[in-house]
């Protein structure tokens, strides 16, 4: 099983929005934790539309006597409401920055009893906000078995993410680090971004914000939803991210297929220094117009 973290650097990229949408496409049971410090749940008030009230979550976490281990389960709650079997769970975050300052000591505890979930049969999904806030989940990030920098495909947003993606690669702050871009080609594909980050892209999900909706505050489907390239996209990218836990762990992929197999080869490539299709680079823009001439 696998403990996935996903965080963003800069913006809003849509690190809850993919978190959820991940977790209800999930092939196999898992939960969600909300450990973004910023506070408000985005799940309990996009998601859920504010129609669910925080009834306990990570604030009892850490001020609890009990191991976190023990209570976890006990604060976990359906994320699809509609499941019978509740293949997804969730935990909720703090609900405002000012709690958030007295999670400091839970990070640590909470990142062994996630990993001890592994036993059980149970992924987990680690929204962990934007890096460098106050009271950031750092130990989270640092303990998973893969983490996530989520960005888009344009230059403010790979701008921003540069010094972070250094530090993470300079510092070895995380196990195994990767990208995963939202709208890709808009302009920079995903070899574009993973060359200047110096992160291998694993995953990209279309730019969507009618789909993304859906998850972001609990908008009714568009028409053919299921089906669309977003839904497909969510479903393809949480099989590559449990493939390349499993690679990383060296271990055969549980989920095959194609899409799978395309999308490691594409990892594989970027984390070698493939480079870009046209060799353009996100953060040099008048030379790209160069190069593209």
């Amino acid at each position: 099983m696998a403990v996935i973290a996903l965080c963003s650097a800069q913006g809003s990229p849509g690190v809850t929005t993919t978190a959820v949408g991940l977790a209800l496409a999930w092939p196999r049971p898992v939960l969600l934790v909300e450990a973004d410090p910023t506070g408000a749940s985005g799940v309990l008030t996009g998601w859920f539309k504010g129609a669910r009230d925080y009834e306990a979550g990570l604030i009892e976490l850490a001020f609890t006597a009990e191991p976190v281990a023990d209570l976890l389960p006990r604060v976990a709650v359906p994320l699809d409401e509609a499941d019978p079997e509740a293949r997804a769970r969730f935990v909720a975050g703090p609900r405002s920055h000012v709690q958030a300052r007295g999670l400091s000591d839970l990070w640590s505890p909470l990142a062994g009893a996630l990993a001890g979930l592994d036993e059980t049969g149970q992924d987990v999904l680690v929204d962990a906000g934007r890096l460098g806030a106050p009271g950031a989940p750092d130990p989270l990030l640092a303990g998973a078995d893969l983490t996530s920098l989520v960005l888009r495909g344009h230059l403010p947003a790979v701008a921003g993410a540069r010094a972070w993606a250094e530090l993470v690669r300079r510092d070895r702050l995380w196990a195994n680090p990767g990208l995963l871009v939202v709208g890709p080609g808009d302009p920079y594909g995903p070899r574009e971004v993973s060359r200047v980050l110096g992160l291998p892209v694993l995953a990209t999900l279309p730019d969507d914000p009618g789909g993304a909706a859906v998850y972001h505050r609990g908008a009714a489907p568009p028409r053919r939803f299921e089906t669309s390239g977003y839904r497909r996209g969510l479903t393809a990218a949480a099989d590559v991210l449990l493939a390349a836990v499993a690679r990383g762990r060296g271990q055969a992929p549980s989920v095959k297929g194609p899409v799978v197999a395309a999308l490691l080869e594409r990892a594989a490539l970027l984390r070698g220094g493939g480079r870009a299709d046209d060799g353009a680079d996100p953060s040099r823009p008048d030379e790209n117009e160069e190069a593209r001439a």
